[in-house]
């Protein structure tokens, strides 16, 4: 069984930066690729991306590329979400979940197995 548990979130202003971590425990990380996803009130869960195992991200929403990158500190069974130039739009809550490898790359919320709890972020005008 998987934990996960995002931390770094927080009300910010537009233009700042935040990164949040995700820490796996309780399984094998490298067996999982990890995913980011962001759901703001009234509105379904959207995909951020992904990192792979070996490190290969996939990008999600248009309005985060440029902006948001993912990376992935196996020795520490951690991942980054780094988000710049934040926008009021960047409002959601923020989560991690984890896939098994084999699933391939996936971005939909169905195929990932593990969840975190999320973080809330609040971007201010």
């Amino acid at each position: 069984q998987v934990q996960l548990v995002e931390s770094g979130g927080g009300l910010v202003q537009a233009g700042d930066s935040l990164r949040l971590s995700c820490v796996s425990s309780g399984g094998t990380f490298s067996s999982y690729a990890i995913g980011w996803f962001r759901q703001a009130p009234g509105k379904e869960r959207e995909f951020v991306g992904r990192i792979s195992l070996s490190g290969i991200i996939t990008r999600g929403a248009d309005s985060v590329k440029g902006r948001f990158t993912i990376s992935r500190d196996s020795a520490k069974n951690t991942v980054y979400l780094q988000m710049n130039s934040l926008k009021p739009e960047d409002t959601a809550v923020y989560y991690c979940a984890a896939s098994a490898a084999s699933r391939g790359i996936v971005t939909a919320a169905s195929q990932y197995d593990y969840w975190g709890q999320g973080t809330q972020v609040t971007v201010s005008s």
